[in-house]
């Protein structure tokens, strides 16, 4: 759906600017997280109260979430960035290399312990992605030529630039791993609320990307406004892009960066079955492959998971 929304315009429509998506979606996430904190609190007296306590009066709790943030803010430019400049089935196989330096920055900064079992099926898994989405990858990519050719009157495709694509998307991988152990670590050692964290994150990635949004877009903005060439795909991305930032500091919380790559990518599975039954997908024999492997692999990492969770993270 981002990459749809970065590649295809209308005739006479601007493409929106990614780094105005993602400053509102860090706005957006703030004021979700304020939404279930006034539900919890059950007055907005007591909510101010407690983002006075806990966000005003503690700048430098504010300040531990400046790395993270900045990171996030960075990964989620240079994914427009690379959805833009490469092809999906590029993009998709590359990205999975984020599986591994997440793996990595765990044992780094997390002090977690993993047996050969466990990178086999970390390894398995990148394996498994890729041939689980190269049967959808393939087919968009001859859907999207037969309907450029039909519709040529109607969409105009962007120039790609491959080399800028590839290198964005490695320093994604790279940021995504380091942020992502970094935010469970603070988590994880801290009382804390989850929801006053992530909108400690939200204020620096706001303040990220607003500065990244003025350097370099300013000039465009001025001309045609913040939100040129904004449509409902376009609104529907920047939600997914917030909401789904809090679903991800959920599952850290509560469990952790690797697992949440293995969910991510059962997930994946989970949707094509879906597929099935709703839009008639045809699963090949390529598919089905992967998501066996792709099962394995979170079984074989699963084994002793119970030991592997209880891990002791020294505090910041």
């Amino acid at each position: 759906m981002m990459r749809y929304s970065r590649i295809v315009q209308k005739p006479g429509q601007p493409m929106y600017i990614a780094s105005s998506a993602v400053f509102l979606a860090e706005l957006l996430k703030i004021v979700a997280c304020l939404l279930v904190m006034y539900q919890q609190q059950g007055s907005w007296t007591k909510l101010k109260s407690m983002v006075m306590r806990e966000i005003i009066h503690k700048p430098s709790e504010t300040i531990k979430m400046v790395i993270p943030s900045g990171l996030y803010a960075l990964q989620n430019n240079l994914l427009y960035v690379a959805l833009s400049n490469l092809e999906a089935a590029t993009f998709q196989v590359t990205y999975q290399m984020k599986i591994m330096s997440t793996a990595v920055f765990s044992v780094v900064l997390l002090g977690r312990s993993l047996s050969r079992d466990k990178w086999i099926a970390l390894f398995l898994l990148m394996i498994g992605v890729t041939l689980v989405q190269s049967q959808s990858m393939s087919s968009s990519s001859s859907t999207s030529s037969s309907n450029t050719a039909s519709t040529v009157d109607d969409i105009i495709l962007v120039q790609q630039n491959p080399f800028i694509g590839l290198v964005a998307v490695i320093t994604s991988c790279v940021s995504s791993g380091f942020a992502g152990c970094y935010f469970e670590k603070i988590l994880k050692t801290s009382e804390t609320s989850m929801w006053v964290r992530n909108i400690q994150l939200g204020i620096s990635g706001a303040l990220f990307s607003l500065v990244g949004m003025l350097v370099y877009d300013m000039s465009t903005i001025m001309e045609n406004g913040l939100l040129q060439g904004y449509d409902w795909l376009t609104w529907v991305v920047v939600a997914n892009q917030a909401l789904g930032g809090l679903l991800v500091a959920i599952v850290v919380k509560y469990a952790d960066n690797i697992l949440k790559g293995f969910a991510t990518s059962l997930s994946i599975i989970v949707s094509g079955v879906i597929s099935i039954y709703l839009f008639h997908f045809q699963p090949s024999t390529v598919f089905i492959l992967g998501a066996f492997i792709v099962m394995t692999s979170s079984y074989l990492y699963g084994l002793n998971f119970s030991k592997g969770l209880s891990l002791t993270v020294k505090p910041l």
